[in-house]
């Protein structure tokens, strides 16, 4: 019966602390044409997830050929450019970013009236 009561009690220590770090990093689209929030920053290796909480079609853009105006695209040195193609109303998008930096992204549909945002990647 002791053995039994460590076992659990070892198992148990140990699940809060594998959860804890695995909080999920979330972008909402929204009908007000925006993501929200607007800058979040994140660790090297970590996901962020896009949902579109809009009745709207939109997209996660950082491919500067696309880009209205240059400045919403942006990407560290050695970052690979990414696109979501079109995000339907309930979908969502991940992206994981390994290259610490500044990484500014726009919607195609809406960025001409401000739907841009920055993920920051720290080390």
């Amino acid at each position: 019966m002791r053995y039994y009561t460590l076992a659990l009690l070892a198992t148990t220590a140990v699940v809060p602390f594998v959860t804890a770090g695995s909080a999920e990093k979330v972008v909402s689209m929204t009908d007000s044409n925006s993501f929200e929030p607007k800058t979040i920053t994140v660790k090297s290796g970590d996901t962020v997830t896009w949902k579109n909480v809009s009745a709207m079609s939109h997209s996660v853009t950082d491919v500067s050929s696309l880009a209205g105006d240059k400045k919403d695209a942006a990407l560290p040195a050695n970052a690979k450019e990414f696109n979501s193609d079109f995000i339907p109303p309930g979908k969502d998008y991940s992206h994981t970013f390994t290259v610490p930096g500044t990484y500014k992204y726009f919607c195609i549909p809406h960025e001409a009236i401000g739907m841009v945002g920055t993920v920051i990647v720290s080390k």
